[in-house]
């Protein structure tokens, strides 16, 4: 479903009552919701009629460069506004609204006992998009139901229409991260509210109960129930919920909007990957757009946005590979990722479509050069980016695949009238040009080539070479100093220049179960123990991934050493690949994967120092009792491509 431009009197009601129609005049405003769907037809018609209104001329969309202006009371700039949602106002309003997690707006605004001020949902208001006001908080304490640890996260404002004779009334989703227990006020696991309003900056009254009360996991302990996200197909409205514990998962909601049925519940995505759901409708596919690993990790915040799709908003959704994201070897084509610019952790994303039916995804980001509130040594700031998604053959890019921007771009057609000046264009890849023969082998023989040498050297008895392949067991260590045992690396210099670093490598951890948390194998950038990026087929939890990480030493009492992305879905076998380019001066690492050696998913970029003379190789490690097998190690120069 995508915020298509509706006649607003005809928006689907929560219960799924109505159908949009066409604009009725050039002040058509955008759809409001991501509940509001619409039938591919009215899709199309409605966006070609705003883009006709768009491009008769008019003063062009003004210009925006990311991060998003929140402007405060005192003139301050807010400093985050994670997890956003995005709306537009109804009837005769020409407004946007924007709803953040709670959080601190400001690392001037204290507590008495020091700590910052936590805003509960604050709300901006905007006519461009791009500039926003600040216009309140949702709520001025925690309902009572709420529990007392954390805070309400993810907001998921949606409108649900009246009669001719009612006003509509707006719906505030929200993640009550803790609820009371039965021996306190705390610790009764986490559960979806929702309140309402007649007006999208409120005041917003609590239903007063959870829409989805707390819940056990499959394996014992609280299930994440995270992040609402609320959509409505053929008269049926659906709540979308989840995290890594648990998964991501959907119910039906009730006609008011206010309770979800758990019988009806289905899993929409495996745990231990996703959370954050998106769900859109475009061209006759439901999208899921969800987000993966850890969003608030300071300047080695690796969180992204992954895309799969399906015929059915209940699934199964499947990715550019056709791998399901409900798989153990878990589906999900990178969408949004950090390109190696100042923005890391590009995620928890919405999306809304402007006047001229372009459509825009916004999340939130860290600024890897200022990542933490002034004096707060591990607070992740996460303010909110803007950038166009484009569509091409059939799934969403974001910048034709360029990723989050970070300078003055065309901004998004927020008004009617105004002229588009975005237009989309496509980003290359990095293949592998001429192979540097001298730093690669196919494991030939029955020895190690004598390019390769050891840091650590493990027993002889736990690698060898023959069947043109390289097997080397899983050691029981890994490199996270001052963790120790530290791990054995094989590794030889990296060459001058821009280079591709490639392998292909299976690791016999099964393909379902748990057990075998973080047994990996594959490459590694290798500077010293605590400086290097990784590339491996990882084992987490249930499910195996491509890993892509970074560790770094020199970090702030406190703070993380070590950060992670993921990538494509792992194979019976997977190549992996590290593209290297040195721009602007720094060392930039791209991660590519492959589940058949022919088509690569590109993933993130990391900036690294890893020194003067840093090299490249192999690790085979996390936890004893398996096996990395390498076909090959291969080093090539780079090329760009515009495939």
């Amino acid at each position: 479903m995508r915020r298509a431009l509706t006649a607003l009197i005809a928006i689907a009601t929560l219960a799924g009552v109505a159908t949009p129609g066409l604009p009725a005049a050039a002040v058509a405003a955008p759809a409001v919701s991501a509940t509001t769907t619409t039938t591919s037809s009215t899709d199309t018609a409605s966006i070609t009629a705003a883009s006709s209104i768009a491009s008769r001329g008019g003063r062009a969309a003004p210009t925006h460069q990311n991060p998003m202006a929140l402007r405060l009371p005192d003139g301050e700039t807010a400093a985050s506004c994670a997890d956003p949602t995005a709306i537009h106002g109804v009837g005769r309003d020409r407004n946007w609204y924007l709803y953040c997690t709670t959080d601190a707006l400001s690392a001037t605004e204290e507590n008495p006992d020091g700590t910052l001020v936590q805003h509960t949902v604050p709300t901006y208001r905007s006519t461009d998009l791009t500039n926003w006001t600040y216009v309140g908080d949702a709520f001025s304490a925690k309902p009572a139901w709420v529990g007392d640890a954390n805070g309400i996260w993810a907001p998921d404002v949606v409108y649900r229409a009246g009669s001719h004779a009612r006003a509509g009334t707006w719906y505030l989703y929200y993640a009550a991260s803790d609820t009371p227990s039965a021996t306190g006020p705390t610790g009764g696991g986490s559960a979806v509210g929702v309140a309402t309003s007649s007006s999208p900056t409120g005041p917003w009254t609590d239903s007063g109960a959870p829409v989805v009360a707390p819940r056990s996991g499959p394996t014992g302990g609280d299930r994440w129930e995270f992040d609402p996200e609320v959509v409505t197909d053929r008269g049926t409205t659906y709540l979308y919920f989840g995290s890594y514990f648990g998964g991501v998962v959907v119910r039906t909601l009730s006609a008011d909007g206010l309770r979800s049925d758990p019988a009806s519940e289905r899993q929409i995505a495996i745990d231990n990957r996703y959370e954050g759901a998106y769900l859109m409708r475009h061209a006759g596919w439901w999208y899921f757009m969800g987000s993966a690993t850890n969003c608030c990790a300071g300047s080695l915040t690796g969180y992204g946005v992954f895309v799969a799709r399906s015929r059915s908003p209940l699934g199964p959704f499947v990715d550019r590979d056709g791998v399901a994201i409900t798989s153990t070897r878990v589906g999900g084509s990178p969408l949004l990722a950090q390109n190696g610019n100042r923005w890391v952790g590009t995620g928890h994303n919405t999306v809304v479509t402007d006047f001229a039916g372009q459509d825009w995804i916004i999340y939130h980001a860290v600024d890897r050069n200022d990542p933490y509130y002034a004096g707060q040594a591990t607070y992740t700031k996460r303010p909110v980016l803007i950038d166009p998604l484009d569509w091409q053959g059939g799934w969403p890019v974001v910048r034709g695949g360029a990723g989050p921007s970070d300078t003055v771009q065309p901004g998004p057609v927020a008004q009617p009238g105004q002229r588009p000046t975005y237009r989309a264009t496509s980003a290359p890849v990095d293949e592998p040009g001429r192979l540097i023969r001298s730093a690669s082998t196919g494991f030939d023989g029955s020895t190690l080539p004598s390019q390769l040498t050891w840091t650590r050297e493990p027993d002889a008895s736990t690698y060898s070479v023959r069947d043109s392949t390289f097997r080397w067991q899983t050691q029981a260590a890994d490199l996270h100093p001052p963790q120790t045992p530290l791990a054995s690396v094989l590794t030889e210099p990296a060459p001058r220049g821009d280079w591709v670093l490639q392998t292909t490598v299976a690791v016999d951890t099964p393909a379902t179960g748990d057990g075998v948390n973080y047994v990996q194998g594959g490459l590694i950038v290798y500077g010293d123990d605590g400086n290097y990026v990784r590339l491996v087929s990882n084992s987490i939890f249930n499910t195996r991934q491509t890993e892509f990480g970074k560790q770094v030493s020199g970090q702030p009492a406190g703070a993380p050493t070590y950060g992670n992305m993921v990538v494509g879905p792992v194979g019976d076998t997977t190549t992996l690949r590290i593209v290297h380019r040195t721009v602007r001066g720094e060392g930039q690492y791209t991660a590519y994967t492959s589940a058949d050696g022919r088509h690569f998913v590109r993933g993130g970029t990391w900036t690294a120092d890893l020194g003067d003379s840093p090299r490249v190789g192999l690790i085979s490690l996390g936890g004893s009792g398996f096996t990395s097998t390498f076909q090959d190690l291969r080093v090539s120069t780079v090329r760009p491509s515009h495939r």
